[in-house]
């Protein structure tokens, strides 16, 4: 066994009134390290070997108290049992909660929250909040009222489609259900890997329910589009700074607003920069550096837009010092700025009104290949984790290129 779980009476220290406090002691022998748990319970010497050394019968508060200190070490064993690898945090986790909260969606949604806000990735953390808030409104038409417990067995494949079907009746697009079941199905996944919950009653998957998946949309702009849109005249400097900043992102290999926003003079060496891309630096094991080389076009946006001090960020949209929270409100507030402003471009020149600073990024992507770039090259170039993320960016070929190739086929 790795651990050693046991009542203590800590007389290192008595209180003024004579007592000491009887303690949780548990001992992990992989780690060969002790750690003492307060109990709120204070005793004399006397009594504390009367009520838990002595097998002698007790009566009162004395055998109220033995009961609760044998279900404090019951329970305590009962957790660290569930423990693979017994370690202080998962044990104190356990231990310390309410006993119900294992078995409780709620729970872990908030440990789940806390647990990406903790790791500053509060964009996440935002979605995993906007689905227990769905999962709560559903459960309040449902059963009538939220209280605040919700067991996992209650999420069936049925439950699921009930959830559904009340989503696209609430008008919610497939691509929001499907974020939001996936929130649901790591939620899941979390519990059944802390032990918490058996794998049995997990609802997803093959013979079970599978989450609709919508079928891909074009964010791309075709050749002739980026021509017009490079070639539109703003009307107003708002309208130049948003479509030069989307440009900006074309131009340096579709890099997101995030890491445009995050970049800093530090990074730069010569005619290139290089950094990390933000959204899977702290998912993958293995950190791969993006290069970028710049050319006469994103070499004068950033001499026109970036701080003229050539220290810290390169553009003004964050401050050094910024909290987690402060740097996401920031990159919003400036990604909805290029988005308020490109649409009104696109609007007057009959191009997509639906365009988005994050088009730029799948523009980028499906006109190189159409340009004969390979799809592990640009898989390289967006820092795909594979192949087929990459193919998820690809808009297909224009009809035109059908065509040629249908009039070549015959010129053996």
């Amino acid at each position: 066994m790795s651990y050693s779980i046991s009542i203590f009476h800590d007389t290192r220290r008595p209180k003024k009134n004579g007592l000491c406090p009887v303690k949780l002691r548990v001992y992990a022998t992989n780690l060969k390290k002790v750690k003492l748990y307060p109990l709120n319970i204070d005793l004399s010497d006397k009594d504390f070997k009367k009520i838990w050394e002595s097998n002698t019968k007790v009566r009162g508060k004395n055998e109220d108290t033995r009961i609760e200190l044998r279900a404090i070490e019951n329970r305590a064993n009962d957790e660290s049992r569930k423990i693979s690898f017994f370690n202080f945090e998962d044990f104190e986790r356990k231990m310390f909660r309410k006993s119900t909260d294992g078995d409780n969606v709620f729970y872990h949604f908030d440990k789940e929250i806390k647990r990406n806000i903790r790791r500053k990735k509060v964009n996440t953390a935002d979605g995993y909040k906007y689905t227990l808030k769905s999962l709560k409104d559903f459960l309040l038409i449902t059963d009538g009222s939220v209280g605040d417990r919700f067991p996992f067995s209650m999420i069936t494949p049925r439950w699921l489609e009930d959830y559904e079907e009340y989503m696209l009746d609430k008008g919610k697009s497939v691509t929001t259900i499907a974020i939001y079941l996936r929130n649901l199905r790591v939620v899941f996944n979390h519990a059944i890997d802390d032990g918490d919950i058996n794998r049995d009653i997990y609802p997803f998957g093959q013979k079970k329910f599978r989450i609709s998946e919508s079928g891909k949309v074009k964010k791309a702009l075709n050749q002739q589009q980026l021509l017009t849109f490079f070639k539109a005249k703003p009307k107003t400097p708002e309208q130049k700074k948003a479509k030069d900043f989307w440009f900006f992102s074309f131009a340096c290999n579709g890099m997101n607003m995030k890491d445009i926003a995050l970049l800093k003079y530090s990074d730069f060496d010569g005619n290139s920069f290089h950094y990390y891309r933000a959204k899977t630096f702290q998912k993958s094991k293995r950190k791969t550096k993006i290069n970028i080389y710049l050319n006469d076009f994103s070499k004068s946006i950033i001499k026109k837009y970036g701080n003229k001090s050539k220290s810290g960020y390169v553009f003004p949209i964050l401050e050094e010092g910024m909290s987690a929270v402060d740097v996401t409100k920031h990159i919003k507030n400036f990604n909805r700025f290029i988005n308020q402003h490109i649409k009104k471009i696109a609007k007057k020149n009959k191009l997509p009104e639906d365009i988005s600073f994050y088009w730029a990024r799948h523009s980028f992507a499906t006109n190189a290949i159409r340009k004969g770039a390979s799809m592990e090259f640009i898989s390289e170039a967006l820092n795909h984790s594979g192949l087929d993320v990459t193919k998820g960016y690809f808009a297909g070929f224009e009809d035109e290129t059908k065509k040629e190739f249908a009039q070549n086929l015959m010129d053996f």
